[in-house]
């Protein structure tokens, strides 16, 4: 009978924690996040050790400060999510593409992709679209550079 009671113990224990042990190996419900980091640091990164003309430099400069609105809002939720502020993910883009702005570009647009995700929390619902509505800012930018580029304006 003790062994019994025992079994249905340590059976009920196991029950209970359980559960809370798989949830605790879970860092947040975005992992995502972090990784948008990574990404947006690069394409900061780039926009700013690239030499350009005045035209582009502007719109590279409105790019950088949407960029850096946006690691702002993100690096608010990923904290409200759980995340470790100090882990950083490798970047999406390697080396290959034809230059620092398209880097950037890619870079914007997988960052955009990466937070766009459902969202339970109604305050970080509201910080997912404030850094959505700078990635898209600063996308818009970068593509405006490039056009400037391309089209010798």
């Amino acid at each position: 009978m003790k062994l019994l009671y025992k079994r249905m113990m340590l059976t009920t224990s196991l029950a209970v924690l359980l559960p809370l042990a798989a949830h605790a190996d879970m860092p947040g419900r975005h992992p995502a996040y972090l990784h948008a980091l990574s990404d947006l640091r690069a394409a900061r990164w780039m926009l700013s050790h690239r030499p350009g003309d005045a035209a582009v430099s502007s719109q590279e400069d409105i790019a950088i400060s949407e960029i850096d609105r946006a690691m702002g809002e993100i690096k608010h939720a990923a904290y409200d999510d759980g995340k470790n502020l100090d882990d950083h993910p490798p970047v999406d883009v390697g080396a290959d593409q034809p230059g620092r702005l398209h880097q950037a570009a890619q870079l914007l647009s997988k960052v955009h992709n990466d937070i766009d995700r459902e969202e339970d929390d109604p305050q970080t619902r509201e910080l997912k679209h404030r850094a959505l509505m700078h990635v898209d800012q600063a996308q818009a930018a970068v593509d405006h550079a490039i056009g400037d580029i391309h089209y010798g304006r």
